[in-house]
Order: structure tokens, then C-alpha cells, then sequence
């Protein structure tokens, strides 16, 4: 069964919109819906996937991956090249980078990633597991 989608609470609604509006069409996704409580995006072209909700937070609290809840959310993207694609709009969107576009030999091969952190601390990755 596929997962239809997450939900996430952010803290500034208006920030990580524009965040994630530049972040989201170079991970494949684009805009599904928004209003003033909340904004969310699909998988783009009509290709099957998980929809992604951003909500504003009632309690705000320092986000952190080492505490229980959300580690983090990876993108498969289709080429190394888009991996550092979206490496390269995430450093311009000055994110911090925790791990660049890198082979990743620990995981199953091939595994060619980056990861960084949004503007709400959420780590993020895109991901590609072809070697073209």
C-alpha cells in the first residue's frame, strides 16, 4: 500500500512556503493547494506518489532529528545530476548542507545522495539509485 501523505508543522508559514516553492519543482513536485493555515504539494505531472502537507504549528518547539519523531524525508530524483541540482538551489537558499552529493557505499549500490537542513531544521535528502 502506498502512503498517500505527510504532515508537517512548521513554525513560519510564510518562510517555508517560499522555501519549499523553490525547493520542491527540482525534487519533482509541485504545488497542490494553499490558504493561510496550511500549503501542500504533489507529486508533479500527475506521477504517483506521497503528497506533501505543511501546516502552521500551534506549540512551537525547536525541531531536532535526534529526538523521536520525523528523522528525516528523503526525494529520489532520477540522476546524479539532479541530486546536485538540488544541491545547488538548497546551498543557494543558504541551507545548510550536512552531507554533499556524495556515493554512499554503507547503503545498497548504487546510493548517491545529499543532505541538508530546511528552514525549520527538518534534514532533507535527495537521492538518486541509478549510476547514470
Amino acid at each position: 500500500m502506498a502512503l498517500g501523505h505527510l504532515g508537517l508543522n512548521i513554525a513560519d508559514i510564510g518562510a517555508t512556503k517560499s522555501y519549499y516553492d523553490r525547493i520542491m519543482p527540482s525534487v519533482g513536485y509541485e504545488p497542490f493547494l494553499a490558504d493561510a493555515n496550511q500549503f501542500a504539494y504533489r507529486p508533479a505531472d500527475a506521477k504517483p506518489g506521497t503528497y506533501l502537507f505543511f501546516y502552521e504549528a500551534i506549540s512551537i518547539e525547536e525541531y531536532s532529528a535526534d529526538r523521536p519523531g520525523l528523522q528525516h524525508l528523503a526525494f529520489m530524483v532520477p540522476t546524479r545530476q539532479a541530486v546536485r541540482d538540488v544541491a545547488d538551489v538548497a546551498s543557494e537558499l543558504e541551507s545548510k548542507i550536512l552531507h554533499p552529493p556524495q556515493n554512499w557505499p554503507q547503503y545498497p549500490p548504487p546510493y548517491y545522495a545529499v543532505f541538508w537542513q530546511d528552514p525549520n531544521g527538518f534534514v532533507l535528502e535527495a537521492v538518486c539509485h541509478h549510476d547514470r
